[in-house]
């Protein structure tokens, strides 16, 4: 379906609507691995129960990135790894339980931030709902971390270096400010790039404050603007692999399919 001249957004904007999907997408099945794997089953539970949220979300988004001439056949079941733009974290799955918990942390908490940033009409009363959604999210994640930040700090300093680069490529570059960022420019978004960057990075300073764990800093180099590919909101050329890529797909399942 294509969309009408009046309604379509600019091409950046599609992107970035498609990488905050992506992002959710990576979250659910992040999430479907860990699901038995958690160190409780309230942990357990509370994961399953985000990772059917963050699904429930990306149906939402996928859907207008229809409307906007998005092939939803290709976002389902036909896309290559290196095609799906997701957070760089979310490529491979966490080995340990402090880790899983940083890397789906900061991934949620970006996700989010890009997404309550739109301004477009379209989103009007959707982002409000996932909010909903995403606040019992974000508790869950903060509660855990400042438990690991005094029972496993290294672990947990470690998964924040580890990640923390990939994340800022995500959310994107230094060099977006005010009257740089294209999606501010273009009245899609209500705030820059930079200043989601500062807030993302302070809530964790916030969060982390009184414990061993140190956030790491803000640098302007990363990402690179020289090599940051504003499509895939990331750098260099990293993606999923193809089992998760068949997962996602359902590729397994289609044998089974009743025709």
């Amino acid at each position: 379906m294509s969309a009408d001249a009046e309604s379509r957004w600019p091409a950046v904007a599609r992107d970035y609507v498609q990488a905050i999907a992506d992002t959710k997408l990576l979250l659910g099945q992040r999430y479907g691995e860990w699901m038995l794997k958690g160190p409780n089953l309230e942990d357990d539970i509370s994961g399953a129960s985000n990772g059917q949220d963050e699904i429930g979300q990306v149906r939402q988004l996928f859907r207008l990135l229809e409307k906007q001439g998005v092939d939803r056949d290709w976002l389902e079941t036909d896309r290559e790894p290196a095609e799906y733009a997701n957070a760089q974290p979310l490529d491979e799955e966490a080995e340990a339980w402090p880790t899983f918990m940083v890397q789906v942390a900061l991934s949620d908490r970006a996700a989010w931030l890009l997404l309550d940033a739109i301004r477009h009409e379209d989103f009007t009363g959707m982002v409000q709902k996932m909010g909903e959604d995403e606040y019992f999210h974000l508790e869950h994640h903060d509660a855990r971390l400042e438990t690991l930040a005094v029972d496993q700090p290294e672990a947990v300093e470690a998964a924040l270096e580890r990640y923390f680069p990939g994340i800022l490529a995500f959310i994107g570059p230094a060099t977006y400010g005010a009257g740089e960022d294209p999606l501010v420019e273009a009245d899609f978004t209500d705030r820059a790039v930079a200043e989601i960057r500062g807030a993302f990075r302070e809530h964790y300073v916030d969060l982390f404050a009184g414990t061993d764990v140190t956030v790491p800093a803000l640098t302007d180099d990363v990402p690179d603007p020289d090599e940051w590919d504003e499509k895939r909101r990331r750098s260099g050329d990293g993606h999923i692999d193809q089992r998760v890529a068949d997962q996602l797909q359902g590729v397994t399942n289609r044998e089974y399919v009743i025709e």
